[in-house]
């Protein structure tokens, strides 16, 4: 039986088809050594882009916190949610408020913690899982 992985790199994705519309996320957890070790694609009901983006965020801190990961470093193609986590945008949706402290009370588990957005290419994993899930019937 291996370690739990003390520093996981977590791609999170979140869609809706129309906005808002059916929506699903995306969540691929990676071990240090870029092995994947969980991957994940729901449905979440009828939500927002981004309250979809904030729903796989907080799916993939649960999935790193159940693999006993010390540290995570998410990547996300939300711009607008790596800024809010990180402080520089502030929340000004009410509908993002509460997910929004959720996830900064699920970061505080974590010895250290990043988050960077990055183009959709290069989050295609878990951008194909939202598709994957919203393509389900």
């Amino acid at each position: 039986m291996s370690s739990a992985p003390g520093r996981v790199t977590v791609n999170v994705d979140g869609g809706a088809r129309g906005n808002p519309g059916p929506a699903a996320i995306g969540v691929e957890v990676h071990g240090p050594d870029g092995v994947l070790l969980e991957q994940l694609a729901e449905r979440i009901g009828v939500a927002t882009n981004n309250v979809a983006e904030y729903r796989a965020l907080l799916r993939g801190l649960e999935l790193a916190a159940r693999l006993g990961a010390r540290e995570v470093d998410l990547v996300n193609d939300s711009e607008l949610v790596a800024r809010q986590l990180t402080g520089a945008y502030r929340v000004k949706h009410p509908a993002l408020r509460p997910l929004h402290e959720q996830a900064i009370e699920a970061l505080r588990a974590f010895d250290g913690w990043s988050i960077r957005s990055v183009p959709r290419a290069q989050n295609a994993g878990a951008d194909a899982l939202v598709n994957r899930a919203l393509d389900e019937r």
